[in-house]
């Protein structure tokens, strides 16, 4: 659901030239998700494939991932893994929305409603295990390593970045923060001219970097006073927060009561809204499940492959495919005549 943190931090804004030679460990759900509620046809409707297989996320993962390549980015693709027990609730409340937009989208479709269909459609999107297995099938065609996370892949990414196997980790939401992440680039996957929603205007996006020291220092508290912050706006396992208690406020009573998170969480009448105690919460984020076993291997991308599942599988236009490559292709030359040029000069 991301942490609603944007009214109380600013990440710096950095150029994608700034992050070359970088590696970034990816929440790969996050940005996949993106593209099925990004890239669809005109009446809202996904890209498929002639036999019905969805597209859309491909197209997203194909474009954009190559368009980090050219500016040297590394990538780390983390996908989550078993979600927490507390996790299922939220999980049963958006499957529900989703049968919801469905039903609209239907009705919108009958009715010929093409604005209707937009809208509704992008709140539909699903990812299938067949989605994913292709999407991890293009990774890896592509040369980056994928980490499976033991739960949350926030969790996981800030986990890779604080051992110092990624320089930055990237999500859309602040909830990384939640995990101790040191930097985090947001608007990686969107970074570049996107429309203003309900207009045609086009703004400019560039990723932002958002270090969770500048975070704290600037808020004034420290990792837990953030997670406690956190609970009480809302988070993935208690969605609705406090009434009544958004930023400001909760920063308010972090400052006022420091670590007495008992009397916040009397004062803010917890037991009114919630039949669990806020520290199950609170513990599960601190001591998330993490895979500490993943290797991180970088491999030369094959053309072979890649054509083969989107071309050949998936019907994408053989010609713009192959032109992405050959750029790729030819940038991996040009490095390597560099490299042999400063070795012997």
């Amino acid at each position: 659901m991301g942490l609603q943190l944007r009214d109380l931090v600013e990440g710096k804004e950095i150029e994608l030239k700034d992050l070359a030679g970088k590696r970034i460990a990816i929440d790969t759900y996050n940005i996949l998700y993106q593209f099925l509620a990004s890239i669809r046809s005109p009446d809202g409707s996904l890209l498929t494939d002639s036999k019905g297989n969805v597209t859309s996320h491909l197209m997203g993962l194909f474009t954009r991932t190559t368009h980090l390549m050219q500016h040297n980015i590394k990538l780390i693709f983390v996908f989550d893994g078993k979600a927490p027990e507390m996790k299922r609730r939220e999980q049963e409340r958006r499957r529900q929305v989703k049968e919801e937009a469905k039903e609209a989208y239907e009705t919108a479709k009958e009715e010929e409603d093409i604005e209707a269909m937009k809208k509704f459609a992008s709140r539909t999107a699903r990812l299938t295990p067949e989605m994913l297995a292709d999407a991890k099938e293009l990774i890896a065609a592509l040369g980056f390593p994928i980490v499976q996370a033991a739960s949350e892949g926030e969790a996981q990414v800030a986990y890779i970045v604080k051992q110092g196997d990624a320089d930055y980790g990237a999500s859309q939401d602040y909830d990384t923060l939640l995990y101790g992440i040191p930097k985090l680039v947001r608007n990686l996957s969107i970074a570049g001219k996107r429309k203003k929603a309900g207009t045609h205007v086009y703004e400019t996006v560039k990723p932002q970097l958002v270090s969770t020291t500048d975070v704290l220092n600037t808020l004034g508290i420290d990792r837990e006073q953030l997670i406690v912050l956190a609970i009480l706006m809302g988070t993935d396992y208690n969605r609705e927060g406090i009434p009544g208690i958004g930023p400001k406020k909760a920063l308010k009573l972090l400052h006022e009561y420091k670590k007495d998170f008992e009397k916040i969480f009397n004062i803010v009448e917890w037991n009114k809204h919630y039949s669990f105690d806020w520290k199950e919460i609170y513990y599960l984020i601190l001591h998330m499940e993490l895979n500490q076993n993943y290797e991180i291997k970088f491999r030369p991308f094959d053309s072979v492959k890649v054509i083969k599942l989107l071309c050949d599988k998936h019907e994408f236009g053989r010609e713009r495919v192959e032109s992405t490559l050959q750029k790729l292709e030819e940038q991996s030359t040009q490095k390597k005549q560099k490299g042999l040029h400063d070795f012997f000069s």
